[in-house]
């Protein structure tokens, strides 16, 4: 059938065996592919990871010179040569080099007066936050107050990004004006959709009688002084690096959301338990490197089997943003044609992410992964315990779910019947939190994110630049302000003039 000739064409590129094959040549396999780090277990087994690939791989990354980009990471040495900058988030959560740190941490507490101000009354009664910013200043925190903050007390928290007045009306809804405080988070505090939202905030609260608008407003930024020329006061500036990319900047004052939704505490947790992984990536011998050891399987399916994709399904709703915010943080990173030093690059470097929530997904798109002619990689994220006030039932059949769609890929079935066969040899891996709570989500964050920058070094490629996104944005800015549409092409002026924008 289709699947199984392509599963098979793929594996003739390589001298790779199939999964049930390496699972009886290796009897130790599951032990060495299988990693508990920061409460939480790793499972690359149900890959074609074989020992004798890994060992490639580690060569790869030392001739690729893996262990000096790491250390040059947490140095604050300059990991990003296209913009001369360090990449310091991991300073945020005390990970890096001492002054990076000490400047992180003085924001930082900055930061908490502020939530313990706002906590204490000084802005009044306060039952509604609506964070405004787009990218990773709203995907990070939407996350992980989704994931968290679902039966905060404190206050609904609504998340405003998209340009779209529909998404503007969708997103105040349920919030008082009288009583809800405004967090714009923006690294330039100069994009389009951020500052349009942001005015439209101010004319929602002064239509409902608010008397100081922009008294309700607070900033997150690496440049306070545009934030400062969109009238916001200088004591409800938070700032912070310009080293700090946007899809990285949940760990600094863009978590202000975070912290108002958890509590101090819980965000303080969410810091230790990224650091904990950061510990982990820093220190811990490639071999046994859980980012690593999955960018050798990224680097596998992309490069040498030609998989264009890979799928990750949250088997838990609290973790239903997962694979968007997974989107930026490995796309936009990754998502290059040439090098850090310009040339083009020799090998693929980014699949598209996309993914869901199980069980749902199992009714939409796993028919493609078990019956289709393409080959995807697919990540389970799970959860061993529950949080929910339903019958355990509901969560064991929804873990059951997990391991046996993994089964499944792996095993597939034979069948006399070529609609009923399935082909089987398909991978997974599954990453499974003992606990969903503020540290463990905070590792599993920072383990993606040193899993992207681990693929940028095997590539050789900077993970933290993204002038990808500029070019349409410009041309939308041009045509906004007025520019000439000539140079267009037929098709987008024809649009433009159909639409009479």
């Amino acid at each position: 059938m289709a699947g199984r000739a392509l599963c098979a064409a793929a594996m003739e590129q390589e001298p790779i065996k199939s999964l049930s094959a390496l699972f009886a040549d290796e009897p130790d396999r599951l032990s060495k592919l299988s990693f508990a780090v920061a409460g939480i277990y790793f499972d690359w087994s149900k890959t074609h990871l074989g020992q004798v690939l890994i060992s490639g791989f580690l060569e790869r990354s030392r001739k690729a010179g893996f262990v000096a980009a790491r250390d040059a990471l947490f140095a604050g040495e300059i990991v990003n040569p296209s913009e001369q900058r360090a990449a310091t988030h991991v300073a945020e959560r005390g990970s890096a080099a001492p002054d990076d740190v000490d400047l992180a941490t003085a924001r930082r507490q900055r930061m908490r007066a502020l939530v313990d101000a706002i906590e204490g009354g000084a802005f009044g009664d306060v039952t509604g936050i609506l964070h405004i910013g787009i990218g990773g200043s709203v995907l990070g925190p939407a996350l992980v107050v989704d994931a968290l903050g679902r039966r905060s007390p404190a206050f609904t928290v609504r998340f405003l990004s998209n340009i779209d007045g529909a998404a503007f009306d969708d997103a105040v809804k349920p919030l008082d004006p009288a009583t809800t405080l405004v967090v714009v988070a923006s690294k330039s505090f100069t994009t389009l959709e951020t500052i349009l939202n942001l005015e439209a905030a101010r004319e929602w609260l002064r239509g409902a009688g608010v008397d100081d608008p922009d008294g309700r407003l607070i900033a997150a930024t690496a440049n306070p002084q545009a934030a400062v020329e969109q009238g916001i006061d200088d004591s409800r500036i938070l700032q912070f690096a310009e080293t700090v990319g946007g899809r990285f900047s949940l760990w600094s004052s863009v978590g202000l959301t975070i912290a108002l939704a958890l509590g101090w505490g819980g965000f303080e947790a969410l810091l230790e338990g990224a650091a904990e992984m950061d510990r982990h990536f820093r220190f811990a011998e490639p071999h046994a490197n859980v980012p690593l050891i999955a960018a050798f399987a990224d680097r596998l399916y992309v490069e040498q089997l030609g998989c264009q994709s890979r799928a990750v399904f949250a088997y838990d709703e609290r973790l239903r943003l997962l694979p968007m915010c997974l989107q930026q943080i490995e796309m936009e990173s990754n998502g290059k044609s040439v090098t850090k030093d310009g040339r083009p690059v020799a090998h693929p470097t980014a699949p598209v992410v996309w993914g869901g929530v199980g069980t749902d997904a199992q009714h939409a798109v796993f028919q493609l992964l078990h019956q289709g002619t393409v080959l995807v990689p697919v990540e389970f994220v799970a959860v061993v315990h529950g949080d929910d006030k339903q019958d355990g039932e509901h969560h064991r059949l929804l873990l059951l779910n997990a391991f046996a769609q993994g089964a499944a890929l792996m095993a597939g079935r034979e069948s006399e019947d070529p609609h009923r066969a399935y082909p089987g040899n398909r991978p997974s891996a599954t990453v499974l939190l003992d606990r969903l709570d503020a540290r463990s989500l905070g590792a599993l964050i920072a383990f993606y994110e040193h899993r992207t920058f681990a693929n940028a070094v095997l590539v050789g490629i900077n993970a933290f630049d993204q002038f990808g996104v500029e070019l349409g944005k410009d041309i939308a800015r041009h045509l906004s302000e007025g520019a000439e549409q000539d140079s267009l092409d037929p098709s987008t002026r024809a649009l433009i003039e159909r639409t009479g924008v």
